[in-house]
């Protein structure tokens, strides 16, 4: 069994399928999911999708480049929503240079409230980072002196001393489709470092279909192709490679239940 431990089972991508989207995902081997938070203003429909379904969880947050037209969030609000049994993590908070669809003073605001809540409720960080990889390491190091901090660095795409620093941090690393790519060789580099005990696997669904299938729609059902190329870089089987990122998994986001 897989997991996809990062998707957007709410946008619009969806809609007209979802229910033959997570059909999809279990028959390929993959059966949990946790659908991800972008857009407070939209957490209870995300948070719906979770409370319908045993083997999908959700995380509440805001996207950096959402990080301006959402609306001001406190670390006491972000907090009370964590107390909800399907919540299992805060974000996807952090930092993106690439596109700045956001003021970079407020994505760092935005991120730092996002930190601070997951560290005092004790739900892990789901972090995105684009081509801010010495920012967003800077901040979680200090953050991290504030008290425990956990988490992830999702679709990971940054370099290997983020990777080393997030790893020194006990954050886990997570990959997507990316892996698969023709020039991706850099990012294959960091998947053969990473410890296999700090590994989890994603689609990031509807974005970055993996080779096979790349340039379609992502979903979850296509993690299985991640995973079979994340198997060959580590040197082990695609069912080690399983048992391993979904033990991560729930290693990591203590709120989930594993299946029996």
């Amino acid at each position: 069994m897989l997991v996809d431990s990062h998707c957007h089972l709410d946008f619009p991508d969806f809609a007209a399928e979802r229910d033959a989207v997570i059909a999809r995902a279990r028959a390929a081997g993959v059966q949990t999911m946790l659908t991800i938070c972008t857009k407070i203003t939209e957490f209870a429909d995300i948070r719906a999708i979770a409370e319908a379904d045993p083997d999908i969880w959700c995380t509440v947050g805001i996207h950096p480049h959402e990080a301006e037209p959402e609306p001001d969030t406190s670390v006491d609000r972000l907090i009370e929503l964590t107390r909800h049994p399907k919540v299992v993590g805060i974000g996807e908070a952090g930092l993106d240079f690439h596109y700045d669809h956001s003021p970079r003073d407020r994505q760092r605001e935005v991120f730092r409230t996002h930190i601070a809540a997951a560290r005092e409720a004790g739900v892990p960080l789901v972090v995105h980072t684009r081509e801010a990889d010495d920012e967003t390491g800077q901040i979680l190091a200090e953050e991290s002196r504030g008290g425990a901090l956990t988490g992830v660095l999702h679709c990971f795409s940054s370099g290997v001393d983020l990777a080393r620093r997030g790893l020194d941090l006990g954050f886990y690393v997570s990959f997507s489709g990316m892996v698969t790519f023709k020039k991706a060789d850099e990012l294959r580099e960091i998947v053969r470092e990473v410890p296999l005990d700090r590994i989890l696997v994603e689609t990031d669904a509807p974005y970055l279909a993996p080779v096979p299938l790349r340039g379609k729609r992502n979903e979850p059902a296509f993690v299985v192709h991640t995973a079979r190329a994340v198997a060959e870089l580590k040197g082990v089987s695609p069912e080690a490679l399983a048992e391993a990122t979904t033990a991560n998994f729930h290693r990591l986001f203590t709120k989930t239940v594993p299946k029996a």
